[in-house]
This record gives C-alpha cells, sequence and structure tokens, in this order.
C-alpha cells in the first residue's frame, strides 16, 4: 500500500529538536550542507526566529512518525535590493526520503512565496553530484544558472555548488503597486 501524503504545515518552535536532528544527519553524513559540524538545537532555534522574523517561512512535512522533513526560505542576500529573491533549503529523514516528501515540501514553500510577493526563488545545492535534489529543482521548473567549482571541501573532496533559479509569480514584469503576485498560470 502507497504511503499517504504527508501533511503540510508551518513549523514550529516545538518542531526543532526533529529538525535539528534531521539537519545532524545531513551535516554529518551529506554532502548537501557544506557545514561539518552539526549545530546545536539553540542556534537552530536563532536560525528559525531569524528566518520567520524577515519574511521567510518554515515548513515541516509530518505523518503519525512525526516530522519527515522540512524546508525554508529566506531573502537570498541581506541587502535592500533582493527583497522579492528568495533560496531555498530541503532537508528530508534519511528513512522518509523517496517518497515525495520533498516535492511536496518544496511545492508549499513555492506557493508560500510567490503569496508573499516574493519574485525569484533560487536554490543553492551543495555537491553537484547532489542528483536528487537537482532532479527535484528541475522537475518543478528550475533551470541551472551556473556553478561554482570546487569551492567547499568535505570528506577529503572538493565540492561544486550548483545555482538553480525559477521565477515566482510573475517573476520580472513590473510591480502591481506592491499587491501579492497572482499564482502563476500553469503552463
Amino acid at each position: 500500500m502507497p504511503n499517504p501524503p504527508p501533511r503540510l504545515r508551518p513549523a514550529l518552535a516545538p518542531d526543532l529538536p526533529e529538525i535539528q536532528a534531521i539537519y545532524a544527519h545531513h551535516v554529518l553524513h551529506g554532502t548537501g550542507s557544506f557545514e561539518e559540524e552539526p549545530p546545536p538545537l539553540e542556534e537552530m532555534a536563532r536560525r528559525f526566529a531569524a528566518v520567520t522574523g524577515r519574511r521567510g517561512a518554515w515548513l515541516v512535512a509530518e505523518d503519525e512518525t512525526g516530522v519527515l522533513g522540512y524546508a525554508y526560505f529566506s531573502q537570498l542576500r541581506e541587502r535592500s535590493a533582493y527583497r522579492f529573491a528568495a533560496e531555498d533549503s530541503v532537508y528530508i529523514r534519511p528513512d522518509a526520503q523517496g517518497r515525495g516528501v520533498g516535492r511536496a515540501l518544496l511545492c508549499g514553500l513555492l506557493d508560500t512565496a510567490t503569496a508573499g510577493g516574493w519574485r525569484q526563488m533560487v536554490a543553492v545545492i551543495g555537491d553537484a553530484a547532489n542528483f536528487g535534489s537537482i532532479r527535484l529543482h528541475a522537475a518543478l521548473g528550475f533551470r541551472e544558472i551556473g556553478r561554482l567549482e570546487a569551492v567547499g571541501r568535505k570528506f577529503d573532496r572538493w565540492l561544486d555548488c550548483v545555482y538553480m533559479q525559477r521565477a515566482l509569480g510573475a517573476g520580472a514584469g513590473e510591480l502591481a503597486g506592491g499587491c501579492v503576485c497572482a499564482p502563476r498560470a500553469p503552463a
């Protein structure tokens, strides 16, 4: 019997221990994050507050076993001209990978960002061999816009970063008096 789709909802502070455990696994065993030491729970709480306090969003996917994965977006860079461009991050619990959790989370982020007036979403994917993340983003309309070669070193090998981008709402079109952008029409 196939797994039912995960429930998506905004992340809450009580989710942070599960979020921290998911991220710690990826830091210790994967190359999607260029961190080499898992941040403690207090640091994850600081990051959560920083993102949610500045127009960003954190989502979790859950089922009866708990948090299956999480995703968030925040402003691409701190300077004010970047106020319409966001960067996403998606992390899935190891036993929940390959079940559509990442797709559900990224779709939720794209919908949330579009409704919030964001115009561009960028993915900075650690490790050009992170094929799952690259395929996920491509399937949801992202296109590769560049690579930074050998900018990270982890597990005794050099790692590239893959940059992917997707327009949200009207993308680079004119702003409509500061109104929230309408959802993107299906292609």
